[in-house]
């Protein structure tokens, strides 16, 4: 789910480009990004964000906001940004997409079940929120074809992950009542609820060994707190702007909190030696929307900011060979508003 900063009849694909991407000049790093060589923007106008790496580094899934549409589509594209496939079908919105090992499917999350049309965006009487629109979890072809519907709770669910042997599916679900992480197998069977604290667990990504999962969390410390949070709930929303990381094993023993930095600390990844959690905060400026990457030990230490743009930097990841972290950030838009992809060589 990114921050506002988420019974279908005909599968329509659209493909948007079949020739090499247009070649653009590599991006200049902000100062102080060491960690990036050789930056190439691969998406250009709209709201692209949440895109991930298939197995062999080569593809890349994610949602937009393209092609005129004003909520999300999931596509997948090479990592040069040529080759961009839609694979839902163009009804309600969808988010969070992920390939299956075969690199020939992925899972992602839609509410077009639901409503054919756009989920209605959240009050703004409520002040900063947001919408837990009534996603499922699907899996299909690459182009679109075969879709299958793996979860059935018709609540927001969603933010799915797949674990590293390909068994399994993290997600976050409202199907009990509260925000919680699950895992069940690929084919929505085995369903098991890791988390039980009240108030918002989400964002789960599991290690690379598969042993362990980071994720997001706010519990709310008293009373009033937690009426606030149910209250929201009750009308589908929830306020991200308070939210630390925390980290627990796959199985959801020894839950444990990693950072306390403050503000809103999301969207965590894991570096390809498991050693430290990459993600984005605005921990510096709480209320603003200046989110930054960073990386932090399994234990809060030796905190590390990565990017350095004055805007939003966030969702993460590396490619599985840690050659290449994958991005969205508001840098080089051409208007304000716009979100996208950015590829970088990195080095430690």
């Amino acid at each position: 789910m990114r921050p506002e900063i988420l019974t279908a009849a005909t599968m329509l694909v659209a493909a948007f480009a079949c020739a090499p991407a247009e070649q653009h000049p590599p991006v200049t790093p902000q100062p102080g990004e060491t960690h990036f060589a050789n930056i190439r923007q691969v998406t250009f106008g709209g709201e692209n964000a949440e895109a991930y790496f298939s197995r062999d580094g080569q593809w890349l899934t994610f949602q937009s906001t393209r092609d005129g549409r004003t909520c999300d589509q999931q596509y997948v594209m090479r990592i040069d940004g040529s080759d961009v496939q839609r694979v839902s079908n163009g009804n309600g919105k969808t988010t969070c997409g992920w390939f299956l090992p075969d690199g020939q499917r992925l899972f992602f999350a839609s509410s077009h079940a639901h409503d054919s049309t756009c989920p209605p965006r959240p009050d703004p009487s409520q002040g900063y929120v947001w919408g837990l629109d009534r996603f499922d979890i699907y899996l299909a072809n690459r182009d679109g074809t075969g879709l299958q519907r793996l979860t059935n709770y018709d609540v927001y669910t969603a933010e799915g992950v797949l674990s590293p042997d390909g068994t399994r599916i993290v997600f976050t679900s409202l199907k009990d009542g509260d925000l919680d992480i699950y895992t069940m197998n690929v084919d929505g069977t085995d369903v098991r609820r890791l988390t039980t604290t009240p108030g918002y667990d989400g964002g789960p990504w599991w290690s690379p060994d598969g042993t362990k999962i980071a994720y997001r969390a706010w519990h709310p410390p008293d009373s009033a707190g937690l009426a606030d949070y149910q209250a929201l709930l009750a009308q589908k929303m929830v306020r991200p702007s308070r939210m630390e990381l925390f980290v627990m094993n796959a199985d959801g023993t020894d839950q444990r909190q990693v950072t306390s930095l403050g503000g809103a600390n999301f969207g965590p990844s894991w570096t390809p030696d498991g050693q430290r959690i990459v993600f984005s905060s605005n921990h510096k400026a709480p209320r603003s929307r200046n989110f930054e990457l960073y990386l932090v030990n399994l234990d809060g230490t030796g905190l590390e900011q990565v990017t350095s743009h004055e805007e939003f930097d966030g969702f993460p990841m590396f490619s599985p060979d840690g050659s290449r972290i994958v991005w969205a950030s508001n840098r080089g838009n051409s208007k304000p508003g716009e979100t996208n992809l950015f590829v970088a060589d990195w080095k430690n």
